[in-house]
């Protein structure tokens, strides 16, 4: 059985559609560590609730180490085979990376490659730009983490077609609602 840690920064919507799936037997896996740069983010609380070791590392907590090569370490520590990011926003280092090469999954609001990725562009800011250029159509996209944003190797793509009538808060929805779906597929693909 494979061995999925958890970034977060808040919510970790990503994380509990995981946690369910490999509680489903849908995924032959399980969550073995969450870890947060945010004191208060949900998926702390979640990965609480569920008996999951959670750990902060930031630099107010860590003030003088190298969090990289600590975030690394506790990797190894749980016997991580992948890591994925639910809505981690600190840029991950190269220890980081090369520690867990095209074994750190993220999942972006949009098809890549495109304008649509990059730094800014994530959550609502992707939404708005992709309704404010009229584009006919969206997706998700699952790709491994490099040193730069939204550039690792695509893992699998999901698209779907805008309505003449779709607004920000109807396309963040429905987004996220596909991406549930792409994330499950994607660790399938992966854990075969």
């Amino acid at each position: 059985m494979k061995r999925i840690g958890i970034l977060a920064s808040y919510n970790g919507s990503g994380f509990k559609t995981i946690k369910k799936a490999c509680d489903e037997d849908i995924l032959d896996a399980q969550v073995t560590v969450v870890v947060s740069n945010n004191t208060k983010a949900n998926a702390l609380k979640t990965a609480e609730q569920m008996n999951i070791p959670n750990f902060i590392i930031n630099a107010k907590k860590y003030p003088n180490e190298d969090l990289d090569e600590k975030i690394a370490e506790l990797f190894k520590e749980y016997n991580c085979d992948y890591i994925f990011c639910s809505g981690y926003m600190k840029i991950i280092g190269s220890k980081l990376i090369s520690n867990f090469e095209e074994k750190i999954v993220n999942t972006h609001p949009a098809l890549l490659p495109s304008k649509y990725g990059g730094k800014g562009m994530y959550g609502r800011f992707v939404h708005e730009a992709i309704i404010k250029n009229n584009e006919k159509k969206s997706g998700v996209t699952i790709h491994f983490v490099n040193e730069k944003y939204d550039d690792g190797r695509i893992i699998l793509k999901k698209e779907l077609e805008l309505s003449n009538d779709e607004t920000v808060d109807s396309l963040e929805d429905r987004i996220k609602d596909l991406e549930s779906i792409a994330i499950i597929e994607a660790f399938k693909k992966l854990l075969a």
